[in-house]
């Protein structure tokens, strides 16, 4: 017996069926089509009108749109749609082809021969209620379809989850921010800028040829930062004390000072030494980096991890001394130190430079500003005493000094220096100093001191010897100031060379008796004789024929003085300078109107007295003394420095016949200068022998001996000085002073290529018969 045809589940036009109600059937599973049998697949083709066509599957029906199983009696069926026709004419041919009208029991079998088909859904037994009984096909399952989610959900999803993002931001925010502000304040004091000076490189001092008398080469200072010496920052308890021990011998400073300076956490920047040789600062971080390296090993890097830790979870107060580095916190800085190539060569006059690289002496300090630049600076992060590349910074670029030359020729310095060192040797002398002035341009071609001292070892120079004794020190001329009163009594027409002068061995004026340097009897002189046995007595009576009184006479003598620039400064600037004293002449009382003539009662320094003498040799013209030729800027531009000031002390005619009168002074044999000829040139000069202030006491100690000169006398070119202080093998200045003279000059004439004297000098007469 066949197994009844399952009915058509709906139309032919693909709707489905209604219940007698007239609401929509719910469609049972629709079971996939190889597991459907052959005749389900072939009643699904099937349409109501005979045309064989398959029916399009339908999407399943939710639950809640199955109907009911029965109508209620007597109830009207709702009228069915279009759709539902076919599903309806199916329904009514179910009990013709099933057999009975009624429903077969679950339970029962569908026939006396048929198998018992499996139960089929509780659906398909709602559709089926009316149908015969029997074996059905299997359901197909229900048709999946994909839904999109719904955009709302998605949207309070993601709101929700930023709001998290953004809860947990403003939170730790608040933990930064307030909560812990104070101890991230702290954390970072570790990680934070550093600001560095940067020096300028200091300008350099030249000779006139280009040689360096002072430069600068590269050097280091040694600097450290307190804070990380701490037992916190090293973890240990005594990081100064090693740090100073391993630092002292290298840096040439006590342990004590090194310490000190390192206990000191409040600052961040401690300078431990200056100027260090290229050499200390090896050392040094050739130490650090072996260090370091041993305090990075697998071991002290497990201690260090330990000094974060509480003591009950196994946490140490310190490490090992192997573990640590106490030099992590000593830094280099590149500097600049001021070596002098020729050692003490013109120190007193070049000066010298303190242990802050600022100078302190001569043109050193004259210059400073000129010379030292300016300072630039450099700021960088740090952490852990290492510079963090990636952090950034700011450098503002130093600016180099400006270089001087000097108009001090270096052979004529070497020699003058020279031969004043042997001299004040010689004569046991306190000191003494020579000058060389070029007498057309008032520059000074050198300036000898001595003792002088080396300014590469300042610790072993004496306080003394620092200065630059040829212009600081003021001392009483004596005989070499008697050429200013002889310019004074020629150049007002009082006298004349040859103007004849009667000169006692003794002379009353005021409350004293003058003499001269030899008792002799009455001399019969002239005015040049006068200058060239230098006369005290003979200049005292010169001087009075300038007014007709004393007072008359001495205010001009002091309009000649001022002139010739004693009393006031030189021009050069010089630290220390002194402008000597001079007296206003209404002040001339007593002895010193007739002392002043002569040299006495009067001060002045050794550059002053050698203007004087550059003046007559000039034509009568004083030029201010210079000793800076110009200076070279950063960008290497040269500008020459300004000529000096001029200004006419007494007529050329004057100056002309003074030069003559100085020449019997060094030719004639009854001069006091013999010794300062200098042979092929003729030779214009005036020795000098005063007594001595001494500074201490402020009394007359010792005696000054001088003598002061230029050459060629027809056509003079230099001009040089020499003075002696306080000698005690011999006194007088032409016995002293004369061959360091004629050495100096002699040189510097050679030096300078001055041809020799083409004329013999006049030879004025010094004497008369009477």
């Amino acid at each position: 017996m066949s197994t009844p045809r399952q009915p058509p589940r709906g139309s032919g036009d693909g709707k489905p069926a209604r219940a007698s109600d007239g609401r929509p059937r719910a469609q049972a599973p629709r079971a996939p089509r190889a597991a459907q049998p052959p005749q389900a697949r072939r009643a699904e083709g099937r349409t109501q009108d005979g045309q064989s066509k398959r029916a399009q599957p339908k999407p399943a029906q939710p639950k809640s749109a199955q109907p009911k199983s029965a109508q209620p009696k007597g109830a009207q069926p709702k009228p069915a749609q279009p759709r539902a026709a076919g599903t309806a004419q199916r329904r009514a041919a179910r009990p013709a082809a099933g057999g009975a009208s009624a429903r077969p029991s679950a339970k029962s079998p569908a026939g006396p021969s048929a198998k018992s088909p499996a139960k089929p859904p509780a659906r398909a037994q709602s559709r089926l209620r009316s149908g015969p009984a029997g074996p059905r096909p299997p359901a197909r399952p229900p048709t999946r379809t994909i839904r999109l989610a719904d955009p709302r959900k998605r949207l309070r999803f993601v709101t929700v989850v930023l709001s998290l993002v953004f809860s947990v931001f403003a939170g730790r925010l608040v933990q930064l921010q307030l909560i812990d502000s104070d101890a991230l304040a702290a954390d970072a004091n570790t990680n934070r800028y550093q600001v560095v000076p940067l020096t300028a490189e200091r300008g350099s001092i030249t000779s006139s040829d280009g040689v360096a008398l002072a430069t600068t080469v590269d050097a280091y200072d040694i600097t450290a930062d307190p804070q990380m010496f701490t037992p916190e920052s090293t973890g240990l308890p005594d990081a100064p004390e090693q740090a100073a021990a391993l630092l002292a011998p290298i840096l040439g400073v006590s342990k004590e000072q090194l310490a000190a300076d390192l206990h000191t956490p409040k600052t961040r920047y401690k300078r431990l030494a200056t100027q260090q040789t290229p050499d200390a600062k090896n050392q040094i971080s050739d130490l650090k980096s072996a260090l370091d390296k041993k305090a990075g090993s697998k071991a002290c890097t497990a201690q260090k991890a330990q000094l974060k830790l509480p003591a009950d979870k196994g946490g140490r107060t310190r490490v090992d001394n192997e573990c640590a580095n106490p030099l992590a916190g000593v830094f280099n800085r590149e500097t600049q130190r001021r070596v002098y190539p020729s050692d003490g060569l013109a120190a007193n006059l070049v000066g010298f430079v303190n242990a802050e690289g600022v100078g302190a002496g001569g043109l050193e300090q004259q210059y400073q500003a000129e010379l030292a630049g300016k300072d630039g600076r450099s700021s960088y992060a740090q952490a852990g005493g290492r510079l963090v590349p990636t952090a950034g910074g700011s450098t503002d670029a130093a600016v180099p000094g400006t270089d001087l030359r000097l108009t001090v020729n270096r052979d004529i310095q070497w020699a003058a220096q020279r031969a004043i060192t042997d001299q004040v040797s010689n004569a046991g002398a306190e000191k003494g100093y020579v000058v060389v002035q070029d007498v057309r341009t008032g520059q000074v071609l050198a300036m000898a001191t001595s003792p002088g001292f080396n300014p590469n070892d300042l610790a072993s120079a004496k306080a003394g010897q620092l200065g630059n004794a040829a212009v600081q020190d003021a001392y009483e001329p004596g005989s070499t100031a008697k050429l200013m009163t002889m310019a004074a009594v020629l150049d007002t027409g009082k006298a004349t060379w040859d103007t004849h002068v009667t000169v006692p061995n003794t002379l009353q004026r005021a409350d004293r008796v003058f003499h001269d340097d030899v008792d002799h009897e009455t001399w019969y002189l002239t005015l040049a004789g006068v200058l060239a046995k230098s006369s005290n007595i003979g200049t005292i009576e010169a001087a009075e024929q300038l007014g007709a009184t004393q007072p008359e006479a001495n205010q001009v003598l002091g309009g000649y003085l001022q002139k010739f620039g004693i009393g006031q400064p030189s021009g050069l600037g010089f630290p220390g300078e002194t402008r000597g004293i001079l007296a206003k002449p209404e002040d001339w009382k007593g002895s010193q109107q007739y002392t002043i003539p002569f040299g006495q009662g009067l001060s002045v320094n050794a550059l002053q007295a050698t203007s004087v003498f550059s003046t007559i040799a000039n034509g009568g013209v004083r030029v201010a003394p210079s000793v800076v030729q110009g200076t070279t800027s950063p960008d290497g531009k040269y500008t020459p420095a300004a000529p000096g000031a001029q200004s006419r002390v007494v007529s050329e005619q004057t100056a002309k016949t003074l030069t003559e009168m100085l020449e019997s002074v060094v030719t004639d044999e009854q001069g006091t200068g013999g010794k300062a000829a200098v042979p092929g040139y003729r030779v214009a000069g005036k020795t000098g022998t005063a007594n001595r202030v001494d500074p201490k006491t402020g009394r007359y100690s010792g005696y000054t001996a001088s003598f002061i000169g230029f050459a060629p006398a027809e056509q003079p070119r230099v001009t040089v000085s020499c003075v002696i202080q306080d000698p005690v093998n011999g006194h007088f200045g032409g016995q002293l002073c004369g061959p360091v003279f004629k050495q100096v000059m002699e040189f510097s004439l050679k030096t300078l290529q001055v041809p020799p004297s083409g004329s013999e000098a006049p030879n004025l007469p010094v004497d008369w018969k009477p």
